[in-house]
């Protein structure tokens, strides 16, 4: 299913501004099978980097954080996995780690990193 938005977006709510860098984790192996191969969980979760962040944008990622990050799942609309071209598809059921914040400098947030747990992208 193809993305309603086309852009980063929780609940159908874009972000106001796009992450400086972002990328699908490495899962982790759970071990190896009895054919030797690899066990990794069926979910994935994806990391959104900002480098600079104003008070508002942050704000708008915080009220995210505190609307959905705590009760329930949210859908989230991320750059499809393994896909040809850059597409952005909607997955639901992840849910949403707490923003990590660094320091502030001139009114501006130098690093903000949210999390997006178990996207299932297979």
């Amino acid at each position: 299913m193809q993305g309603l938005s086309g852009t980063f977006a929780f609940n159908n709510v874009d972000l106001t501004l796009p992450p400086s860098e972002s990328k699908w984790v490495d899962r982790q192996s759970y071990g190896v099978d009895g054919n030797a191969h690899t066990i990794y969980s069926a979910f994935r979760d994806y990391e959104l980097k900002w480098d600079l962040e104003s008070a508002s944008d942050l704000k708008q990622v915080i009220d995210i954080y505190n609307q959905f990050g705590t009760t329930g799942t949210i859908v989230s609309c991320l750059p499809e996995w393994g896909a040809n071209d850059y597409q952005f598809k909607n997955y639901s059921g992840t849910t949403i780690n707490e923003p990590q914040v660094s320091a502030y400098f001139q009114g501006y947030t130098t690093s903000v990193t949210l999390l997006i747990v178990n996207a299932r992208t297979n």
